[in-house]
């Protein structure tokens, strides 16, 4: 885990801006900013740490919930015009690769077995924009037409592949966390999707 921790910050602090930027569209009060950011941030965690009997991460370093605050003041005190159209989805796309490759090492290091290590990750990945989507009363992302917890299913499952394989942390950390991110990208920009249930 010692090659992570900082994959740990950055994913939290990613998606606490998405979440500080909901807020922002829905122009809400500061508190409701800083309500937003934390659980979009810590809520997936929060969910992974339950089920693999960790205990919860943000209840024993103060660093988790400073960095949600810290991303809500920021979106609170930039200009909108500042932000692109779709930097919630940018900001939650970064966030989800990169925390699926965090829950899944984290259940790895707790001894789960590889597929719900893989899962584990999806769960980190996926909860905390959830739990938004239904705060700010849209649509969840999860049943939005593109390409979703696909992503962050290849980022969790290609970082326990890889490692399965022999490849040092370092490096399938970093290939599993591109290759999620590029695919979330490109079904953001190209609308990419998997075929629907036709009766």
């Amino acid at each position: 885990m010692s090659a992570l921790p900082r994959l740990d910050i950055v994913a939290t602090g990613v998606f606490a801006i998405s979440g500080a930027l909901q807020a922002a569209h829905a122009r809400q009060n500061l508190v409701t900013f800083a309500f937003f950011a934390a659980v979009t941030g810590v809520g997936g965690g929060t969910v992974r740490d339950l089920l693999i009997g960790a205990p919860v991460f943000w209840m024993h370093a103060s660093t988790p919930l400073a960095v949600c605050l810290l991303m809500a003041m920021l979106v609170w005190f930039t200009p909108a015009r500042l932000w692109p159209r779709h930097a919630i989805d940018w900001f939650d796309g970064m966030g989800l690769a990169a925390y699926a490759v965090y829950g899944a090492a984290k259940a790895q290091a707790y001894g789960i077995p590889w597929v719900p290590a893989a899962i584990m990750g999806v769960v980190t990945a996926c909860m905390g924009g959830i739990f938004r989507d239904v705060l700010a009363n849209v649509p969840s992302i999860v049943i939005r037409p593109e390409l979703y917890v696909t992503a962050a299913a290849l980022s969790a499952g290609s970082y326990v592949g890889l490692t399965a394989c022999g490849l040092p942390m370092v490096a399938a950390t970093g290939i599993a966390f591109a290759a999620g991110f590029l695919l979330r990208g490109a079904a953001i920009r190209h609308g990419l999707n998997l075929p629907t249930y036709r009766l």
